[in-house]
C-alpha cells in the first residue's frame, strides 16, 4: 500500500499577498519525503505559487487525484489564505485567482472526499495552516447544502486555528508550520521516534501562549497514525528488555557498585569491588531510559547514588506503558 501527499503553499495573491507559505510548504514537503534516516515515506507532490499558477482548477484536480486511488495513508497538506463565507456558512481554502464569488477549494468538498475515500484510503490527515481552517473540524453545517456532516472513520484534522482564528506568520515561516516542522524533524517523537498528529498537536498546542493563536485537533481513527520516523530516543532493542529487567510492572531492579565505573568520592571505599562489564551494559541501557522518563532510582535522586550505595531502579508510569508494548511485542 502506498503513501501519498499534497502539499500545497500560496504565496503569490493579487492581493494580500503572503510571506512564508511556499517555504512551509517546501520545509514539510521535504520532511515527509523521508524518515529521519533517510528511509522513504511519502510520496509528494507540491504545488507552490513560485514555480506554478496554484488556480482553482489545479487545486481541484491535484485534491480530487489525491483521493482517487487506494492508499495506506495520505496527508493533504495547504498554507495559504483561508476564508469563510458568513451568508453561506461555507469555508474556502483561497486558490490564487479566487474571487468573492468563486474563493477557491470548499471545505466541505474537502471532507466529503475523504470520507467517500474510506476504506480504500485507510488513513487520511489534513493539515491546514490557514486563517479560520478549524472551521474543517466543525460537524454541523459543514456538509453540502447544509446538511450535518460528520469526520469519517480513518480521518484526522489538525488546523492552526479555530474557525475565528487568525493564521499568523513570521517573516519566514506561518507560526503554526515553523512549529510543525520542529515537531516533525523530532521534537515531538515518542520515545521509540515516531511522530503522529496527536502529538505535533501536543507539541504545537504547548508551545503557543494563551494569547496566540489556538491550534484544532480532531480525529476519527482506529489505528495508531505515524506521519514520520527518526531515531528513537531509547534503542529499541533495549526497550524490548524491559521485561526481562522489570518482570513485573512494579518490580525494582536491583543495583550495586558493580555496575558503576565512575565512583569519585567512593572510589576508596569500593576499591575491593570490581565492575561487572555485563552489569556495565544493562547500567548504560538503564540510564538511557531513566534519561527519558521511563525508571526512577528507588530513595535517590540520580542513578549514581543508586548504583554506589546498592539501591536500585524501578519503572515510572510511562516506562510501564513502554514495558507493556514489549510485552504484546510492539516494539
Amino acid at each position: 500500500m502506498t503513501k501519498r501527499a499534497l502539499v500545497i503553499g500560496i504565496d503569490a495573491y493579487p492581493s494580500s499577498p503572503l510571506k512564508g507559505c511556499v517555504a512551509d510548504a517546501v520545509a514539510v514537503a521535504n520532511l515527509l519525503s523521508t524518515d529521519g534516516d533517510g528511509a522513504p515515506n511519502f510520496g509528494i507532490k507540491l504545488l507552490t505559487s513560485d514555480t506554478d499558477i496554484v488556480s482553482r482548477a489545479a487545486m481541484l484536480e491535484a485534491i480530487t487525484s489525491l483521493f482517487k486511488s487506494d492508499a495506506e495513508m495520505v496527508v493533504f497538506y495547504f498554507a495559504g489564505h483561508g476564508q469563510i463565507n458568513p451568508e453561506t456558512n461555507s469555508g474556502y481554502l483561497v486558490a490564487q485567482d479566487g474571487d468573492k464569488a468563486a474563493p477557491g477549494f470548499a471545505l466541505a468538498n474537502l471532507i466529503e472526499l475523504a470520507n467517500k475515500a474510506y476504506p480504500k484510503i485507510k488513513s487520511t490527515v489534513i493539515i491546514l495552516d490557514s486563517c479560520h481552517s478549524g472551521f474543517l473540524g466543525e460537524v454541523q453545517g459543514i456538509g453540502g447544502d447544509g446538511r450535518p456532516s460528520v469526520i469519517g472513520n480513518g480521518i484526522t484534522i489538525l488546523t492552526a486555528s479555530h474557525r475565528e482564528g487568525e493564521a499568523d506568520e513570521t517573516d519566514s515561516h506561518g507560526v503554526f508550520t515553523d512549529l510543525l516542522i520542529d515537531g516533525l524533524q523530532g521534537s515531538a517523537a515518542d520515545v521509540c521516534g515516531r511522530i503522529t498528529p496527536a502529538a505535533l498537536y501536543s507539541h504545537v498546542d504547548q508551545t503557543l501562549g494563551d494569547w496566540e493563536q489556538r491550534p484544532v485537533y480532531k480525529a476519527n481513527v482506529q489505528t495508531f497514525v505515524i506521519l514520520r520516523k527518526v531515531a528513537p530516543k531509547v534503542a529499541l532493542e533495549t526497550l524490548r528488555k524491559l521485561p526481562v529487567y522489570f518482570p513485573d510492572p512494579t518490580a525494582t531492579f536491583a543495583l550495586n557498585p558493580s555496575f558503576e565505573p565512575n565512583r569519585g568520592e567512593e572510589t576508596e571505599r569500593l576499591k575491593d569491588l570490581p565492575v561487572d562489564q555485563d552489569n556495565f551494559r544493562i547500567y548504560r541501557e538503564l540510564q538511557a531510559c531513566h534519561r527519558n522518563g521511563l525508571i526512577t532510582p528507588v530513595g535517590y535522586d540520580h542513578m549514581w547514588d543508586a548504583a554506589v550505595f546498592s539501591a536500585g531502579c524501578r519503572l515510572t508510569a510511562a516506562g510501564a506503558h513502554y514495558r507493556h508494548l514489549a510485552v504484546m511485542k510492539r516494539i
